[in-house]
Order: structure tokens, then C-alpha cells, then sequence
């Protein structure tokens, strides 16, 4: 069984890191993994957003996804926060 204190401290996590690369891990369907970079864009009551990184350079609008806190607690979705560098400065800056 779940804690309460799970998802407001899987929620906190995220928060603190709005802005932040991450490698997003997501299950879709039986035996499919899709692994996505972006961005952590925002967090809300019940879920945040991540803005995928645009893939083989096609040009398309950007692509958001929302995900629920208990889906990382479930594991169902699984985020590796990337280390800042020198180029998220750059881009900050602009």
C-alpha cells in the first residue's frame, strides 16, 4: 500500500527540478518502452509535464506529455534528472 508522503515528496522532487533534462522512461503497453529526453516544464496538483526534445531533426510543433505523480510511484514512468551544463546556462540566459 501507498503513503501520502510518497507522492508529495515524488511531487516535491519534481517541482524542484522544473527546468531540468531529463530522461523519460514511460511504458506503453505490453513489453513497450519508450525512452524520450526533455525538459520538466511544469508541476501541477495531480500531475507536471515534460517538453520532449525534438527527434531527428524533423521540424514539428512541440510535444508535451503529462504524466501522474502515482505513475512514478508505480514506476509505470521513470525519470533520470540530468546534470545541468553549460549550454542549459546559455539557453536560460537567452
Amino acid at each position: 500500500m501507498y503513503i501520502q508522503k510518497d507522492l508529495i515528496k515524488i511531487k516535491s522532487d519534481l517541482a524542484d527540478n522544473v527546468g531540468h533534462k531529463v530522461r523519460l522512461k514511460a511504458k506503453h503497453g505490453r513489453k513497450q518502452i519508450v525512452v524520450r529526453d526533455g525538459v520538466i516544464e511544469n508541476t501541477y496538483p495531480s500531475i507536471f509535464t515534460v517538453k520532449l526534445d525534438v527527434q531527428n531533426d524533423v521540424p514539428t510543433s512541440e510535444r508535451r506529455v503529462s504524466y501522474s505523480y502515482a505513475d512514478v510511484l508505480t514506476k509505470a514512468v521513470e525519470l533520470i534528472i540530468c546534470e545541468p551544463t553549460d549550454t542549459d546556462n546559455i539557453e536560460k540566459a537567452e
